[in-house]
């Protein structure tokens, strides 16, 4: 068949859900160094600022932020005992990840002539072994962290999208899709548009896994309703709702 799009997809949060591994290991981190725990409302609310895609990063801006709200005599910890302390809990909470998705949503978009593959701001080897391990995908195309600035710089975006295409980006080629549950994916798509405005790309937003409960709807609907204005031009209820998608109605 012939190819009518590409989509890339964020991982955390999109194929995978981080709210007992990523997302806990942020409130346990942030809690061990300034004895606050965010919530999981304090953290949507960071990342809808658009600029926190790192989770090791917003870990310690969390921390500085409750050290100077609090006025706390705590000295500010450096990033790399952070990272160490982050990956401490995550190591043990990786188990807990529920996975999103199936292989064979991949196989049916790819027979309906969508080109598919991920940019994440996960470490290469947690990205791996969700996507091969836990999927089964064969080699899938991906930028994770260290293979490009971090997102919302478009760079790995733009990069990969040139590389599954075969060629220049503009305004012959077909429309490229970025699926992301957070301000700063969508800004990832702005930003793209601004480097090369003869592509189409099209920004979709999904809320991430844990206001899908039917008890946080209102949450849900705040979060999607930001995801908008920072420009989405589509929200997703599910995943699944791509397996029929006409990227050229956008």
């Amino acid at each position: 068949m012939k190819n009518i799009g590409l989509i890339l997809f964020d991982i955390d949060g999109v194929i995978r859900s981080v709210e007992n591994s990523y997302r806990l290991s942020l409130k346990k981190t942030v809690y061990k160094f300034s004895g606050w725990e965010p919530s999981y409302i304090d953290i949507d609310n960071a990342k809808n600022e658009g600029i926190w895609n790192n989770d090791w990063d917003l870990s310690l801006e969390l921390i500085k932020r409750c050290i100077k709200k609090e006025n706390l005599n705590l000295k500010i910890p450096p990033r790399e005992e952070i990272v160490k302390c982050f990956e401490e809990f995550w190591s043990g909470y990786i188990t807990n990840e529920e996975l999103l998705v199936d292989k064979k949503f991949f196989d049916l978009i790819q027979d309906n002539g969508i080109i598919w593959g991920f940019v994440s701001g996960a470490e290469s080897a947690s990205a791996k072994f969700v996507l091969e391990k836990r999927l089964g995908l064969k080699s899938p195309p991906l930028i994770s962290m260290g293979d490009a600035p971090d997102k919302p710089d478009p760079e790995g975006f733009i990069n990969l999208s040139k590389k599954l295409i075969g060629g220049k980006l503009g305004e012959s080629n077909i429309p490229i899709a970025y699926v992301g549950d957070t301000i700063a994916d969508i800004n990832t798509v702005i930003n793209a548009r601004k480097e090369i405005p003869s592509q189409k790309f099209i920004s979709i937003g999904i809320a991430p896994p844990h206001l899908h409960l039917n008890s946080r709807l209102k949450e849900r609907n705040s979060y999607e309703t930001n995801l908008r204005d920072a420009g989405a031009d589509l929200i997703l209820n599910s995943i699944y709702d791509l397996k029929d998608i006409n990227l050229n109605l956008f």
